[in-house]
């Protein structure tokens, strides 16, 4: 932060401090790690003189020492030009080390040369008089071996709670660490060896994967899979007003089998009644199966990934356009409600670098609120906002609502169905109908919109598989008295057009989302894109198709059809586009 003056100058004092204070833990988790050989060495010089171990101990602490240096100073260096904490980026570079350095000027070369050796200095200084000087003064191998063996393993053992980060849900990951809407700040906050390590063991090369056909003869068919211009007029408008509030709920692992209206059981009774009250679009596909994919489809226009998650991948996640951050810029405040661990999956570092100001989630309940395995439940997630909802920031504003109960293993404070995930549907369902009902209430229900749609789809029943279409259908509801009147919108789209849709309608640019349709645009082509593990699905009015990648075979449809090279193309481009951001 003292490197980078011009922007740390514009933090307080008290972000100075929560930069510290939230990047602890995955200090203490970097730390962690390189304190498991030293550890293992002193059980070692157990049994062993410790002339053979302090000589180890050594060597390992130049190597460490020297390493973690680089990193820290290639980084606060690298951060400068590439507005990202460092990860494998640079040794795509090395790869040409002549061109690398070409851009290094000799001064600033031995400059860093300087620092380097400083730096290093000063900590394996520190390492000898503090670390090594105590296992030059290790006692003899002591007589009783096996007891001291135990308790030191025992002790080394207790690495494990820093390391993974505590006992939350969440394991350690480089999102833990974001808490601001100033990504310089959560920036500031991670660790650079941590998130080096972590992106080594993660990444893949997205543009070689995924290659059914010429390049160009990909991007040539995916232009056809884009949004094509037409006149205004032509394009319904759906709302009586140009910029209501938005309040967008996310919920947990719904389907189109959960709502009467759409074809499916009266489990969602509430849902099923907005069908007929708001607009519902009926031919609607979860781009995937994961929460971390499908709020990223919902919410970036961005569709999901067969092998990976872009979420994990903070660097790339926070180049991607939003919703929210679009709204923003037209004047919007935007929130997000979630009653889990927003850590989890890296998904706080993509809300808050996405546009996110206000992030309320499982610590900003009392911990008797938090009487679920994920958190707070649904029926306290939505007290809460409509206790908030009484004095709002500003308007017009954006909220977004994640709920959680519906996820395994479907603990929930009613019984209404013997199968337990279609009770914990109901049970969301009447905490939905709680709120619509106090909303209507609110002088803000008349200038708002309310939409619902799922993160993804449930395997339900628990024998469909994984290539059945059915599987990824799923309900996209608007209600609200922002509403012009009840429709009913038959044509096939997927969560990823969510983004285009939704922006037209309230009069604001959508060119960024380059993976999103409007829907409601006649000129756009009519499909559905989803994705499973190494698959993925094309479904269109007139043929569905699916394709197993591990099996490189068609599982469903045609294998000789339009819609199955159109599907290739989109996957091709997808994990192209990937693989640059």
């Amino acid at each position: 932060m003292f490197y980078h003056w011009d922007q740390a100058s514009k933090a307080s004092f008290g972000d100075w401090f929560a930069v510290i204070w939230h990047g602890l833990p995955m200090d203490l988790s970097t730390a962690g790690y390189f304190t498991v050989v030293p550890a293992l060495l002193l059980i070692a010089s157990i049994w062993v003189d410790r002339k053979y171990i302090v000589p180890a101990v050594n060597v390992y602490g130049i190597v460490v020492l020297f390493v973690i240096s680089l990193i820290f100073l290639v980084d606060i260096e690298l951060y400068s030009h590439w507005g990202f904490r460092i990860d494998t980026t640079p040794f795509f570079y090395l790869k040409s080390p002549k061109d690398a350095l070409a851009s290094i000027s000799t001064g600033m070369l031995l400059v860093g040369v300087v620092c380097l050796a400083l730096c290093f200095a000063g900590v394996y200084l520190l390492f000898r008089r503090y670390i090594l000087d105590r296992f030059r003064k290790l006692p003899k191998v002591p007589v009783r071996r096996v007891p001291y063996t135990v308790y030191m393993t025992l002790i080394t053992a207790l690495l494990f709670i820093p390391i993974r980060g505590g006992f939350s849900v969440a394991t350690m990951n480089v999102g833990t660490a974001y808490f601001s809407s100033q990504l310089f700040l959560n920036h500031s906050a991670v660790n650079p060896v941590f998130n080096l390590l972590a992106s080594i063991g993660s990444e893949t090369h997205f543009d070689k994967q995924y290659r059914f056909m010429d390049d160009d003869e990909a991007h040539r068919i995916f232009r056809t899979l884009t949004e094509q211009p037409v006149g205004t007029d032509s394009i319904p408008s759906l709302l009586n007003q140009q910029r209501p509030n938005v309040i967008f709920f996310i919920l947990e692992s719904f389907m189109s089998k959960d709502i009467a209206a759409l074809g499916g059981l009266p489990v969602a009774q509430n849902l099923s009644k907005l069908c007929s009250e708001g607009v519902v679009f009926t031919n609607m596909y979860a781009n995937s199966f994961r929460t971390d994919r499908g709020i990223i489809s919902n919410l970036s226009g961005y569709p999901a990934q067969p092998t990976t998650s872009i979420m994990k991948y903070p660097a790339k996640s926070q180049s991607l356009p939003s919703i929210q951050k679009s709204l923003r810029k037209a004047g919007y405040y935007a929130s997000y409600y979630y009653g889990g661990d927003a850590d989890f999956t890296n998904m706080r570092s993509y809300l808050l670098s996405s546009g996110i100001e206000k992030l309320v989630s499982d610590k900003d309940f009392l911990l008797k609120e938090r009487m679920s395995k994920w958190g707070a439940p649904d029926h306290i997630l939505i007290r809460r906002l409509l206790t908030d909802l009484q004095h709002p920031p500003r308007q017009p504003f954006v909220t977004i609502v994640q709920t959680l109960s519906s996820h395994e293993p479907f603990e929930v404070p009613m019984h209404r169905f013997k199968d337990p995930y279609l009770n914990s549907v109901a049970y969301t369902d009447s905490c939905l109908g709680v709120f619509i009902n106090e909303f209507k209430k609110s002088p803000l229900w008349e200038n708002t919109l309310v939409v619902f749609v799922p993160d993804h789809a449930m395997r339900y029943p628990s024998t469909i598989e994984n290539t059945d279409p059915n599987r990824y259908k799923i309900p996209l509801i608007w209600a609200g008295g922002a509403v012009k009147k009840p429709a009913k919108i038959g044509r096939y789209g997927a969560q990823m057009d969510i983004a285009a849709t939704l922006l037209y309608q309230l009069g604001i640019p959508h060119n960024e989302f380059t993976f999103s349709k409007n829907l409601l645009n006649p000129r756009s082509p009519e499909f559905g894109f989803f994705d499973f593990v190494d698959g993925f699905g094309f479904a269109t009015p007139r043929m569905t198709v699916v394709y197993d990648h591990a099996q490189k075979k068609v599982v469903y449809g045609d294998p000789n059809s339009k819609e199955f090279r159109q599907g290739k193309a989109l996957l091709q481009c997808l994990y192209d586009d990937l693989g640059k951001r």
